[in-house]
């Protein structure tokens, strides 16, 4: 047997010509079996050296999608294919499931995720016998089998004959090898006893990798619960410095405003006195909104942000929420008015949409001049309303806008009023609109006011 060396090892080269027509013919019978049996030594030697390089992989920890990928690059001497698909058998033994696909061709259209049930098909009848299938000619049996869903799918990738391999460990079935090429008639007798002979080790094989990765997932998925409890805990530990510092001040002025108060000697007018109780009251608001603000923040980031669904009319919803606004506003001598553009319903929950309009509305106001307006409108686009909050403030800067959907923002501009911002607000807000499946976002530039948007799915048309 001759070999031949290709990218530096040793490959079998191909077999002589069988010309023995001249001998007698014990000889050339003779002298057949002799070619047929170097012909299978080689095979066998190929066979091994490839499964020898892919147990290899495996001893260094290779997951599942690399071994199979590493397959696919080696077993084309061995076995005729432009594609293999991999399959595992559910844990509940009645599904299969496409997990990993490769091909030479242009599109894989069977790809991972697809399942199928195992009861009654033919890869049941294919575990029940043990034996692999042939199926030369897939364009005569999807005509005799037009419900097969999964072989119109590989048909419409170009592909005209397969060879499906069980994969067996320890008796039990664990999933299926697919080798499918684009020329129909591929596949012979002798691919079957190839794969035959491989198959206890290649399944072995497989199916270490498919517990490496299972592995490596589960160590992935405790790895990010380290890194979100670690993120909660840097969370926490800024509440518990927030709480600290940003209750402290108004309990100390509540505090210091009724000492004053209650003190007989300390001789107030009516003025001074209304003064304090005005400060007394908007401290009090204040503790109120940042203690809200803290237990929205738990719950969102516990996952215990709870909806109540319900069909609302946004364009009344609307109308009543800037109206309440307008009150507001009018004390700081700014407009708050709604640009009507139809009528439909949302499906939402009421009081966190209520929060979210809360939120831009009087943050827009917070951040207005005296004598400006702030208009709230709503578009219906692409099956979903637009809702729009724009203000004539300052505007925001692009480290602004880059963090103001974040816990404990800072704005570079300060409130017009001399109001509170606890920083939980907007970011609160953002989370509560992705919660309904909307985005929020900000247009705005330094000097130019800001627009304010989020989106909200709708559930029935315009009737305006």
């Amino acid at each position: 047997m001759s070999t031949t060396v290709s990218g530096g090892r040793a490959e079998p080269a191909s077999p002589a010509p069988r010309v023995y027509s001249e001998l007698p013919g014990q000889v050339s019978r003779l002298g057949v079996a002799l070619q047929d049996l170097a012909d299978s030594l080689d095979r066998r030697l190929l066979e091994s050296e490839h499964l020898g390089r892919i147990t290899t992989h495996i001893n260094q920890g290779l997951l599942l999608d690399e071994i199979l990928d590493k397959v696919f690059e080696s077993f084309q001497g061995i076995i005729p294919y432009d594609r293999i698909g991999f399959s595992l058998i559910g844990e509940d033994h009645e599904t299969v499931v496409a997990r990993w696909a490769r091909s030479n061709l242009e599109v894989v259209k069977l790809g991972s995720g697809f399942r199928a049930p195992l009861a009654g098909s033919s890869l049941q009848q294919i575990l029940d016998t043990g034996e692999p299938r042939v199926i030369n000619d897939l364009e005569a049996y999807l005509a005799g089998k037009p419900g097969s869903t999964s072989t119109r799918l590989i048909v419409a990738e170009g592909l005209r004959s397969s060879l499906t391999c069980p994969l067996v460990v320890n008796g039990e079935p664990v999933g299926f090898m697919f080798f499918s090429s684009a020329l129909p008639h591929q596949y012979r007798a002798e691919h079957v006893s190839i794969f035959q002979s491989i198959a206890d080790q290649l399944s072995v094989i497989v199916e270490k990798g498919r517990l490496a990765s299972e592995l490596d997932a589960q160590r992935q998925e405790v790895e990010e619960q380290n890194e979100g409890l670690r993120r909660l805990d840097a969370v926490k530990n800024r509440f518990l410095g927030m709480v600290a510092h940003d209750l402290r001040n108004p309990i100390a002025s509540i505090q210091m405003s009724a000492e004053l108060l209650a003190d007989p000697g300390a001789r107030l007018d009516e003025t001074e006195r209304s003064e304090f109780l005005s400060d007394i009251n908007r401290q009090a608001r204040y503790m109120v909104e940042l203690i809200d603000d803290l237990l929205d923040v738990t719950k969102i980031e516990s996952g215990r942000l709870d909806l109540h669904w319900e069909a609302i009319d946004l364009g009344a919803f609307l109308d009543e929420t800037v109206r309440r606004h307008a009150n507001l506003a009018t004390r700081k001598g700014t407009r708050v008015a709604l640009t009507s553009q139809g009528n439909g319903l949302v499906q939402a929950d009421r009081k966190r949409l209520r929060q979210v309009l809360d939120n831009l509305i009087s943050n827009a106001v917070k951040y207005s001049p005296a004598g400006s307006s702030v208009t709230v409108s709503h578009r219906l686009e692409q099956g979903s309303w637009i809702v729009d909050v724009t203000d004539e403030g300052p505007g925001l800067t692009d480290t602004d806008r880059q963090t103001l959907f974040e816990y404990f923002a800072t704005l570079s501009a300060k409130p017009t009023g001399g109001e509170n911002s606890t920083g939980l607000g907007m970011a609160i807000t953002r989370r509560a609109v992705e919660a309904h499946g909307g985005e929020i976002g900000v247009d705005s530039q330094p000097g130019n006011g800001s627009r304010f948007w989020f989106t909200i799915p709708a559930t029935a048309p315009s009737t305006g």
